[in-house]
């Protein structure tokens, strides 16, 4: 074999090895550039992607990354999907943020809420003129939203136990409608006597007119409790979840492109937060029998 032969086979085999590099460190590389982000389906599907897609481009900014938003079709699988690293960050209620915590093995973190957050509440509904209290739901009708919501199933039945109801015994028939505006269209609609929703949802609804309030009112709401928070994978790069949680720390309403992000969250501003700050939730769930 030649000197010119041997050359070509050598240069051969340096251009397959930096092709096989290549192709190996690619998707590691594609992997540490993309921030991938999902939420509980509390609302409908383009509903979220409407009101997160300048959040976004604010964190794309904030980041240095892509960020690319996946919404999914029940609760469950927001969690599952940060517990296997599917995902990076989560918008979650505090009831899936205990899954989560628990699923993670208490790895996941939560970075901010909302200032409401930290005194949310939901709304006992109706277009029933005869129910004007708990009490009156005995032998009626009633929807709760999804089965892991915090807003529109765990803490209002931990809530209406404390009130000496129990929804399967007291309640003429229990429905679950699987999302806060669903709630309120099985009340307008006569699918239920009565149902329940988070105080962020109605309001927004009174305010964009998606709701009748001459037929369909509040007749009662919960005392406060902690909810949603954005929570990261508990793996993630320090540095990263330094830059996100500042990111949120300082959306500002006094500028302009903040607010409308704010507003699109319905947030006054973001506040820092804690896994401490929902063991109320946690012991409201083992008290409902819903963790084990």
């Amino acid at each position: 074999m030649n000197h010119s032969t041997l050359r070509r086979l050598a240069l051969k085999s340096a251009f397959v090895f930096a092709c096989a590099a290549f192709t190996v460190s690619l998707p590691t590389f594609a992997a540490d550039e993309v921030l991938r982000v999902s939420a509980i389906p509390d609302e409908a599907p383009t509903e979220l992607q409407r009101k997160f897609a300048p959040l976004g481009k604010y964190l794309e900014a904030q980041t240095g990354m892509k960020v690319v938003f996946t919404p999914v079709s029940d609760y469950a699988t927001v969690v599952e999907s940060l517990a296997t690293k599917k995902i990076d960050l989560a918008w979650l209620g505090g009831f899936t943020f205990v899954q989560a915590k628990i699923r993670t093995n208490g790895t996941a973190i939560p970075i901010a809420q909302r200032e409401e957050d930290s005194k949310f509440t939901s709304k006992f509904i109706t277009a029933d003129p005869s129910i004007k209290t708990l009490n009156d739901l005995k032998g009626k009708t009633f929807a709760f939203g999804a089965p892991s919501s915090t807003s529109g199933s765990l803490m209002p039945r931990f809530f209406l136990q404390q009130a000496g109801l129990n929804p399967e015994a007291d309640f003429k028939r229990v429905a679950f409608s699987g999302a806060h505006d669903a709630t309120v269209a099985f009340v307008a609609a006569g699918k239920a006597d009565a149902g329940v929703l988070n105080a962020s949802v109605w309001d927004k609804l009174v305010e964009t007119k998606k709701v009748d309030t001459d037929k369909v009112h509040v007749f009662a709401t919960t005392p406060p409790y902690f909810d949603y928070n954005w929570t990261v994978r508990g793996d993630l790069d320090p540095a990263l979840v330094k830059k996100l949680t500042d990111a949120f720390l300082k959306l500002d309403p006094a500028n302009p492109e903040h607010k409308e992000i704010l507003a699109l969250q319905r947030a006054a501003k973001f506040i820092p937060t804690k896994k401490e700050n929902y063991d109320g939730i946690e012991k409201a769930a083992h008290a409902a029998g819903l963790l084990k």
